[in-house]
């Protein structure tokens, strides 16, 4: 099947699947004596697993790394899950901070008056550059 076929299967658009075989995440496709790029079903079920991974948050390094994990019929379950493990704790400290950011802003929000006058707190606190 050719890149937008492969797109429509998986739910990768045809310009994230460039980039991923860009930055070497995914394998150069074999192509057609026209140049296109042809995708078989070992393509699309990788693919699969990319966006299902994507859709997780994983990184492309990340990703990288399942990615040589699922290929390697001999891997311990061990590998995978301290992989998992350690994004799980990237996730918790990015719910905490934007946490943080909301408890900001709902203060700032709450110390503008949001009427007619210039004063703000939400600007004066943008302006202060910390």
């Amino acid at each position: 099947m050719n890149i937008g076929d492969a797109a429509k299967a998986t739910g990768v658009s045809a310009k994230m699947i460039r980039h991923y075989e860009t930055v070497g995440l995914f394998p150069q496709p074999h192509r057609t004596d026209a140049g296109y790029r042809q995708y078989g079903e070992n393509e699309v079920h990788t693919l699969r697993f990319i966006r299902q991974a994507r859709d997780l948050g994983f990184s492309l390094e990340q990703i990288k790394g399942l990615l040589a994990l699922w290929q390697n019929r001999r891997r311990s379950s061990r590998q995978v899950k301290v992989l998992a493990q350690a994004h799980i704790a990237e996730l918790e400290q990015k719910v905490r901070d934007l946490e943080s950011m909301k408890a900001t802003l709902e203060h700032l929000v709450h110390a503008c008056h949001g009427d007619d006058r210039p004063d703000c707190p939400i600007i004066d606190s943008l302006s202060q550059g910390h």
